[in-house]
């Protein structure tokens, strides 16, 4: 997938546009000549379950106020605390997954999915939004008063 992403003749902006499916397959067959998997289901379903197993992988690592997380590089795995994992996974079913598990392609997949991903880490309430503005409007007539 990477290979191909960096092709862009199959890269659409950081999507992989419709054909990078039947190269994926041509590309496997020539690695696993008998096993058979065509793009439509295998392939497809399996960049689908790596999509969304990366999705949560990278929403404990990046998500605001997720900093209890953290990548342990010799071990391709998400580390926290047990406590910090067990309030997260009450909230977060689908992150269970990711307590005991390696995943060997997240640094790939960072590369291709990454840019499409909002995480929430600039982003304010309201609240931030009206202390800004009144911030500003005093600095602006303080200025003007001068």
């Amino acid at each position: 997938m990477v290979d191909l992403y960096n092709v862009e003749t199959y890269n659409a902006d950081t999507r992989f546009n419709a054909s990078y499916l039947n190269a994926l397959e041509r590309m496997l067959e020539k690695v696993l000549p008998h096993a058979m998997l065509k793009a439509k289901p295998n392939l497809e379903s399996r960049i689908r379950t790596l999509k969304m197993d990366w999705a949560t992988v990278y929403d404990l690592l990046n998500v605001k106020d997720n900093s209890n997380f953290g990548w342990d590089e010799h071990r391709q795995m998400v580390v926290a605390k047990d406590a910090i994992w067990n309030l997260y996974i009450n909230i977060h079913k689908e992150a269970g997954q990711c307590r005991h598990c390696s995943f060997p392609y997240y640094d790939q997949l960072t590369s291709i999915y990454a840019k499409d991903r909002a995480t929430g880490k600039y982003a304010q309430t309201a609240a931030d939004i009206v202390e800004k503005i009144d911030a500003e409007d005093v600095a602006t007539t303080n200025n003007i008063e001068e």
